[in-house]
């Protein structure tokens, strides 16, 4: 009798391992590739900024970079320039806005810092903004 609960267990944490990994987003590159280049760079250019290339940082710095949350010195956060409503108000003026409008936001995030730790000064291809 013991021994069927311990498999009967066994078999539910199985289940449910599967359920949650199943789950789990793994991030695109290429679309963070292709949403970075289109929104991120575009704006950046337009601005008095210019372009920031991905290989100009490390990946612990773009890491930092977006746990900090913090665009343009702390005067906005990073997730709004891939929230929906940031998306919504450009998509106009953007064809990557208007392709990903419907993205949930924290998998674009996600994509885009996939392609910053690729496209990073010590990643696997150092990038630029073209």
């Amino acid at each position: 009798m013991k021994l069927n609960h311990t498999l009967a267990a066994a078999a539910v944490l199985a289940l449910l391992g599967t359920s949650l990994s199943a789950q789990a987003y793994d991030a695109d590159w290429k679309r963070g590739r292709v949403y970075y280049r289109a929104v991120c760079t575009t704006c950046h250019l337009a601005a008095p900024i210019g372009s920031i290339n991905p290989s100009t940082k490390t990946k612990a710095e773009w890491a930092a970079y977006l746990k900090a949350d913090k665009h343009a010195k702390g005067k906005d956060t990073v997730k709004e320039y891939v929230s929906k409503a940031y998306r919504a108000k450009i998509k106009a003026g953007n064809k990557a806005a208007e392709k990903f409008a419907d993205a949930p936001d924290q998998e674009l995030l996600d994509d885009v810092a996939a392609f910053l730790n690729k496209g990073a000064k010590d990643g696997d291809a150092p990038a630029s903004c073209s």
